[in-house]
């Protein structure tokens, strides 16, 4: 896989001209010039590997949030003081925002511990509204 990462960045930092191609450059040994060119391909590379890891950990981060999302809906929708309210749930790096209107704000309570109790959730923003007709 390394091996293969640095074969497509040499590739592309050659078609870009930010790599010595592997003709030799005049004043300088073949040895140097190869010296330098495997090393911008070692730092292509690196960067390369970088990139793949940033993108899995941004996938890994994403599935957890999908997962914590469904485990609140479910307390939610388990709950009979929520089951019937008009809750929206997103949750973004851990972090879970509750959007909606509930009946009182007993309701907006119940959801938020709901929610805080939620394996995997760091913190619960919650933006529920009150709903005009229960303030009465």
């Amino acid at each position: 896989m390394k091996s293969l990462l640095i074969v497509v960045a040499s590739v592309l930092l050659v078609s870009l001209g930010k790599m010595p191609s592997l003709a030799q450059e005049s004043n300088v040994p073949a040895s140097e010039s190869m010296h330098r060119a495997g090393e911008s391909a070692k730092e292509a590379a690196t960067s390369a590997g970088h990139a793949v890891e940033h993108t899995y950990q941004g996938t890994a981060t994403a599935l957890k949030d999908t997962t914590i999302t469904a485990k609140v809906k479910t307390a939610l929708h388990e709950n009979k003081s929520t089951k019937d309210s008009d809750i929206h749930v997103t949750t973004v790096a851990g972090v879970v925002t509750l959007t909606g209107t509930v009946p009182s704000s007993d309701i907006s309570g119940y959801a938020q511990r709901a929610a805080q109790e939620t394996t995997g959730v760091k913190n619960v923003k919650n933006q529920l509204t009150i709903s005009p007709t229960a303030q009465h």
